[in-house]
């Protein structure tokens, strides 16, 4: 489905362009705190963290490696989740690396606990997580990420790398998709 001009001017901005700046900023300062002396190796959840991945490792100041992985429980129009699909093909060997696995937003918590004992299984010496977003009330599966960047409500979101049927993953701020879309 494509939005109109119209429900495109309508969204509501949930978070600023400035705030979110402002608070992968002191992700990347609080991160790099944590990781003094060790090495880490940022994994991407494919598609929706490109922009938040590449905003926070430029922030990092730290020795970091990128790897991608894909996991997705969302496909076309759909604004609830199906079944999900890993493909950890482009993973590099990560036998004794510290991880930290960064996704656009923690939803129904199912993804990431998958993410989370996926990876462990390919002998990390350590394995974190970073969210850009956590819906509130959405969660299935009890799952607190390490790093969090906004609490936001149950509503459908875009915008900042997140997507509804690839559209509006290019806006700078957090909006919240009009209902006549979703």
């Amino acid at each position: 489905m494509c939005l109109s001009w119209e429900s495109r001017q309508s969204m509501e901005v949930l978070i600023s362009a400035e705030r979110i700046r402002e608070r992968v900023d002191a992700m990347g300062a609080e991160i790099a705190a944590d990781y003094v002396g060790r090495p880490l190796v940022v994994v991407g959840v494919l598609t929706g963290c490109l922009v938040f991945l590449a905003d926070l490792i430029r922030r990092l100041n730290h020795p970091t490696q990128i790897a991608l992985i894909q996991a997705s429980s969302y496909r076309g129009t759909a604004t609830t989740p199906g079944e999900l699909i890993v493909k950890g093909e482009m993973l590099p060997d990560l036998h004794g690396r510290h991880l930290l696995i960064l996704d656009d937003i923690l939803d129904t918590g199912q993804t990431i606990t998958k993410l989370v004992e996926y990876l462990s299984t390919r002998g990390a010496a350590s394995v974190r997580t970073c969210v850009l977003l956590q819906k509130i009330g959405r969660q299935q599966v009890e799952f607190q990420a390490d790093y969090v960047g906004f609490a936001i409500p149950d509503k459908f979101v875009v915008g900042y790398g997140l997507d509804f049927n690839d559209e509006f993953r290019h806006l700078p701020f957090i909006a919240v998709l009009p209902d006549s879309a979703s």
